[in-house]
C-alpha cells in the first residue's frame, strides 16, 4: 500500500504540474534587438504612481453627497488628461500586476508561487531601458526591478516589511511614508549637485508604489471607511507631489504622470482570480505629450459604469495592462521592453501623426523581432518534416507589411500606416500565441491518455485484488517478456523522438508516464476477459441503472463546483437514503438523527460566500456550544461502564476544553482589539501559536477507543479552527463531525441490513486492535455507494464553509489571531489548514468505517480514488486559456482544486489512520486499583 499511495501521489502531482506547462508556460524568449522610435520624445521625464489594490469603480464612482472621492484627479481627468479602465489579467497580484504594467508582459500563472521578492525569470522593464529611476514603496515589489536592471540605474527606497500590517492603526500611513521621503528627496537633491545633475537628464523615471490602499482593503474592505479615505489621502498625496515636481523643473511641461493600478479587490478584501472587481483598475494620464479631455455625445461599453460615475460625456480609452509600458516608453523616447506584447493607446497621444506613426511602427517591429525568435526557437527544436509555420505572417509577409508601412510614412500616409501597424502587431501576437501553444494538443493528448490508463488500472485492481467478480484469474502465470519488450522499445522510440527535437525535460515525464502505466494495464488483460464474462452474466438492466446511478453523482460532484446549492440537493437525497433501503425500519432512532443532520448541513452551502462581513458573536457561539456538547459527552462517559477509563484521559480532555474556552476568547478579544486599531495582542498572538502547536499533541495523549478518539480529534481542530474563524463556518465542523459520527452508526447497520458482518458494539472498538486480515471481506456493490459518500464529503467539507471554486475565495481576515503582518506563504500555509480541518474530520470518520466495516483501507480508499480521478479528467477537458478572464480563472481553479483534492485525500488517509491508532505515552504515577 505505501508504494502504491507513493506511486498514486507521483502520478497526480505530474497530471496537476502539467496544466502549467501545457496551458500557462512562460510566454518569455531572448535574443531580440532593441526597438526606439526615432523622433524626440514630447517629455523627459515620467512620473508612475500605482496604487495598489485600487478598483476602477473605487476612484471613479461619486461619494453619496455626489463629491468625488478624489477631488484632484477626478478634475485632472475632467480638465488637463486622459482616463480609462486598465484591464488586468490573471493572476491579479501584485507582482504580476506590476511586471505587466512596467515590462509590458504577462507572467505565467505559475509564477505567483515562485515568489513576490525574485524573478524567476529575467526580463526587460521600462525601469531598465531608462537613463535614471528612481522608486519608493513596498520592499515586497520595488527590488525585483532593480535586481533585473542591467547596470546601477534603477534606485530603491523601501520601508521595513513590518510596516505592512494589516491590524495596524491606519495603513495610509504607508503611502504618506512614501510621499514624505519623496520630498525630503527632492529637497536634498538642490544641496547634491550630482543628484541635481541626474535629476535634470532626459529619460528619467519616478515611480511611486502606493500600498496603503490595499492594505486597508484587505484589513477592512474596500467598502470601508478606512479604504475610502485612503483613496482620499493619495489623491492628496498625488496633487502635492505633481505640484512639487512641476516646482522643481521650472513648470518646463516636460513632466508626464500616470496613475493606475495593479489589480482590484473583490468586496471580501481578497484578489488573484478574474472578477471583474480584481481586473478593472483606473488609467489616468496627463502632462507633456498627453492628450486633453476628450468631450463625446454619446459612447457604448458594455458594463453601466459611465452613468454610474458621471462620465458619460468624456471619452473613455480602455486598455490592456500590458499597454502601458509602451505608453510609458514612447512618451519618453526609451526603447519599448524586449518582451512587451502591448499595444502603443494612440489615443492618449497628444503628439504629430508623424510621430505616432513612428512610434506603432517601433512597436510594430518590436513585437515581430520576438514573433520570430519565437520560430526560429521552435523550429530548431522540431523535425523538419513535422514542422508547421505560422502561414499568414511568412517570410515573405513580414518582408511586403515592413515595406508597404515605411513607404506609407515616407508617404505621409500616416493613418494607413498606424492601420498596417495594428494589423502587423495581431498577427504577430497570434503567431506568438501560435508557437507558445505549438505543444499543446500533443502534451494534452499525453496526459490525457496517462489519466485514462491510471484510472483503468486502479479499477483492475480494484476487481482482482478486492472483488469476487475474477475466480478463475491464475494468480502464478508466466508473464510474456514479449510484452515487456513491447512496452520498453515504445518508451525507447518516445524517449529517442524526444531526444532528437530537444525537448524539455518535463516533456520526458509527460509522454513517457503512459508507458508503464498502460504496460501495467495490459498485464491485466486476464482479469479483463474475466470481468468481461462475468459482467454478462449478470442482470443488464441492474448493471446499466447502477452505471447510470454511479454517473448521476459525479456529474452532480462535477456541477456542485459551479453552483454550490447542488450539494445541497444531494445532501436532501442523502437525508432520504435509510428510507430508500429500508434501514429506518431497524434503526429508526439513527435515521431519525442521520436525517436532520443531513438536513442541517444542507443549509450551509446556501450560505453567503467569503464575501461576508465577519460576524464575532457566531464564532464565540460555535466555542461555547462546542464546550457545552463536550461537557454533556464527558458526563456521559464519566457514567458509563467503561473499564479503560482512568483519570488521566479525563484530564486531557479537560485540556482540550480549556484550549477552546481559551480559543473562544481570544478570537473574541483579538477582534475588538483590531476595530478598536490597537492592533494584535502579542499575548493573543502567543496563545494561538501554542495552540496550533499543542492541539496535535494533546490528540495523541487521548484514548484510542473509536468514539474517545473521534472525540478528541474534534476538540483539537475546534480550538484550532476558531482561531481562524470569522463568522458561520466556525459551526460547520460541529454540524459536519455529527453526521460523520451518524454516519458511522448508519453504515453499522447497513452491513447489518446486507448480511455482510454482524453488529459490533461501536463503544469498546479500539483503533489500534490489530485486525486479522482473514477477517477483511470483499468488496460489496454497497461501498461503491459508500467511497462516493465519502468523497461527496470531502467536496461538501470545502463549500460547505463559504468558500468558491477560486483562488480569490479566502478572506485574508482569517489568520489575524496568528499574524497580521503581510507574510503571503505564511498566510497561505494557515488558509491552507483552515481548508484542511474539516477534510481531516471527513478522513478520520472514513478511516473508522473502513476498519468497523471490516473492509482493508486499501480496497476503499482505491474506489474514492477512482472517483476523483473522473472528476479531474472531466475539469482536464474544461480548462481553457480563452474569453473572459473570469472563465479562465475559473477553469484552472477548478482543476487545481479537484487535482488538490486528489493528492490531499491521498495525505489525507495515511494521517486519519496516524490520528486514529497512535497514541502518546507519558510517564504516568503508579496506582493501585481494586480487584
Amino acid at each position: 500500500m505505501p508504494v502504491f499511495i507513493l506511486a498514486g501521489l507521483l502520478v497526480h502531482c505530474v497530471f496537476l504540474v502539467s496544466i502549467f506547462d501545457i496551458y500557462f508556460s512562460s510566454p518569455l524568449v531572448h535574443g531580440m534587438t532593441p526597438q526606439q522610435t526615432p523622433l524626440p520624445p514630447p517629455a523627459k521625464r515620467l512620473v508612475l504612481f500605482v496604487a495598489d489594490g485600487l478598483r476602477a469603480d473605487s476612484l471613479y464612482e461619486l461619494n453619496s453627497n455626489g463629491t468625488p472621492r478624489a477631488p484632484y484627479l477626478r478634475s485632472i481627468l475632467e480638465n488637463n488628461g486622459s482616463w480609462g479602465i486598465s484591464h488586468t489579467r490573471v493572476p491579479t497580484e501584485s507582482r504580476p500586476g506590476h511586471v505587466a504594467l512596467i515590462a509590458g508582459f504577462y507572467e505565467d500563472v505559475s509564477a505567483v508561487a515562485k515568489g513576490w521578492k525574485e524573478n524567476p525569470v529575467e526580463f526587460d522593464s521600462v525601469f531598465n531601458e531608462s537613463k535614471y529611476t528612481w522608486s519608493w514603496g513596498s520592499p515586497d515589489i520595488l527590488p525585483m526591478f532593480a535586481k533585473g536592471a542591467s547596470g546601477d540605474h534603477v534606485y530603491t527606497f523601501c520601508y521595513a516589511a513590518e510596516s505592512e500590517d494589516f491590524g495596524a492603526e491606519d495603513a495610509a500611513k504607508l503611502d504618506i511614508w512614501v510621499f514624505d521621503h519623496v520630498k525630503s528627496f527632492f529637497n536634498s537633491s538642490r544641496s547634491n549637485q550630482t543628484l541635481f545633475s541626474a535629476l535634470n537628464e532626459e529619460k528619467v523615471v519616478l515611480f511611486l508604489h502606493l500600498l496603503g490602499i490595499d492594505t486597508n482593503g484587505h484589513a477592512h474592505r474596500p467598502n470601508s471607511r478606512e479604504y475610502q479615505e485612503n483613496i482620499k489621502q493619495v489623491d492628496e498625496g498625488v496633487k502635492e507631489i505633481a505640484s512639487l515636481i512641476d516646482n522643481f523643473y521650472g513648470n518646463d511641461g516636460k513632466t508626464a504622470f500616470i496613475l493606475t493600478s495593479d489589480h482590484g479587490m473583490t468586496d471580501w478584501g481578497s484578489h488573484g482570480a478574474g472578477h471583474p472587481s480584481e481586473t478593472l483598475t483606473p488609467l489616468i494620464v496627463w502632462g507633456a505629450g498627453v492628450n486633453y479631455p476628450q468631450k463625446v455625445t454619446s459612447q457604448f461599453f458594455e458594463d453601466n459604469f459611465l452613468k454610474e460615475w458621471k462620465l458619460e460625456n468624456l471619452k473613455r480609452l480602455d486598455v490592456n495592462q500590458a499597454d502601458i509600458a509602451p505608453l510609458m516608453a514612447s512618451l519618453i523616447g526609451v526603447p519599448f521592453p524586449l518582451n512587451s506584447v502591448g499595444t502603443l493607446p494612440l489615443e492618449y497621444l497628444n503628439s504629430s501623426a508623424h510621430f505616432k506613426a513612428e512610434s506603432m511602427f517601433t512597436n510594430a517591429v518590436q513585437i515581430l523581432e520576438q514573433f520570430k525568435v519565437k520560430m526560429s526557437q521552435k523550429k530548431k527544436t522540431t523535425l523538419s518534416f513535422l514542422f508547421t509555420p505560422f502561414k499568414p505572417l511568412s517570410d515573405s509577409e513580414q518582408i511586403n507589411l515592413l515595406k508597404k508601412i515605411r513607404l506609407y510614412i515616407q508617404q505621409q500616409k500616416y493613418d494607413e500606416a498606424v492601420s498596417l501597424c495594428k494589423t502587423l502587431i495581431n498577427l504577430a501576437l497570434e503567431g506568438l500565441s501560435y508557437y507558445h501553444t505549438y505543444d499543446r494538443l500533443f502534451l494534452g493528448l499525453s496526459i490525457a491518455v496517462g489519466f485514462v490508463g491510471w484510472t483503468t488500472y486502479v479499477i483492475l485492481v480494484i476487481i482482482k485484488a478486492h472483488t469476487n467478480l475474477t475466480k478463475t484469474v491464475p494468480t502464478n502465470k508466466k508473464k510474456s517478456p514479449f510484452l515487456f519488450y513491447g512496452f520498453a522499445s515504445a518508451g525507447m522510440i518516445i524517449a529517442f523522438f524526444l531526444l532528437i527535437q530537444t525537448c524539455p525535460w518535463t516533456y520526458y515525464v509527460y509522454c513517457l508516464l503512459p508507458v508503464p502505466v498502460w504496460y501495467a494495464v495490459v498485464r491485466e488483460i486476464p482479469v479483463i476477459q474475466d470481468l468481461a464474462t462475468n459482467v454478462l452474466s449478470l442482470h443488464i438492466g441492474q448493471s446499466i441503472g447502477f452505471l447510470l446511478v454511479c454517473i448521476l453523482g459525479i456529474e452532480i460532484l462535477v456541477f456542485s463546483f459551479f453552483y454550490r446549492s447542488a450539494l445541497t440537493i444531494g445532501l436532501l437525497v442523502f437525508a432520504g437514503w435509510p428510507v430508500i433501503t429500508q434501514l429506518w425500519i431497524q434503526a429508526k432512532t439513527k435515521a431519525l438523527i442521520w436525517t436532520l443532520l443531513c438536513v442541517f448541513l444542507a443549509i450551509f452551502p446556501l450560505m453567503p460566500v467569503v464575501g461576508r462581513e465577519p460576524n464575532i458573536p457566531l464564532v464565540i457561539a460555535a466555542g461555547l456550544l462546542t464546550l457545552l456538547i463536550s461537557f454533556f459527552s464527558l458526563a456521559s462517559l464519566c457514567k458509563s461502564e467503561n473499564k479503560y477509563k482512568d483519570n488521566e484521559d479525563l484530564k486531557v480532555y479537560f485540556y482540550q476544553l480549556f484550549s477552546v474556552a481559551l480559543s473562544t476568547y481570544v478570537v473574541s478579544s483579538t477582534h475588538n482589539s483590531l476595530k478598536n486599531k490597537q492592533g494584535l495582542p502579542v499575548m493573543n498572538q502567543i496563545i494561538s501559536w501554542m495552540t496550533l502547536v499543542s492541539s496535535p499533541v494533546l490528540l495523541l495523549l487521548s484514548p484510542t477507543f473509536l468514539f474517545h478518539r473521534l472525540f478528541s480529534i474534534l476538540l483539537s481542530l475546534m480550538s484550532t479552527y476558531l482561531l481562524l474563524s470569522t463568522g458561520y463556518e466556525a459551526l460547520f465542523p460541529l454540524a459536519l463531525f455529527g453526521l460523520m459520527f451518524a454516519w458511522i452508526n448508519m453504515e453499522q447497520e447497513a452491513l447489518q441490513h446486507y448480511g455482510l458482518s454482524l453488529k459490533q458494539k461501536l463503544t469498546v472498538f479500539n483503533f489500534t486492535y490489530a485486525m486479522d486480515i482473514t477477517q477483511f471481506r470483499q468488496l460489496h456493490l454497497d461501498d461503491v455507494r459508500r467511497s462516493f459518500f465519502f468523497v461527496f464529503f470531502i467536496v461538501t467539507a470545502f463549500f460547505g464553509t463559504g468558500n468558491i471554486a477560486s483562488i480569490n475565495s479566502f478572506d485574508p481576515a482569517s489568520v489575524y489571531c496568528f499574524l497580521t503582518v503581510f507574510s503571503p506563504f505564511m498566510m497561505g500555509a494557515l488558509l491552507l489548514l483552515k481548508v484542511a480541518i474539516p477534510f481531516v474530520l471527513v478522513s478520520c470518520a472514513f478511516e473508522a468505517i473502513q476498519v468497523t466495516t471490516q473492509l482493508s483501507s486499501k480496497s476503499l480508499f482505491l474506489i474514492v480514488l477512482v472517483i476523483s480521478d473522473i472528476m479531474a479528467l472531466h475539469f482536464f477537458f474544461l480548462v481553457k486559456d480563452y474569453g473572459s478572464w473570469l472563465d479562465i480563472g475559473t477553469s484552472i481553479s477548478h482543476y487545481v482544486l479537484v487535482m488538490s483534492l486528489t493528492i490531499f485525500m491521498m495525505v489525507m488517509n495515511g494521517l486519519a489512520q496516524l490520528l486514529t491508532t497512535q497514541r502518546l505515552g507519558l510517564p504516568r504515577r503508579t496506582k493501585h486499583h481494586s480487584t
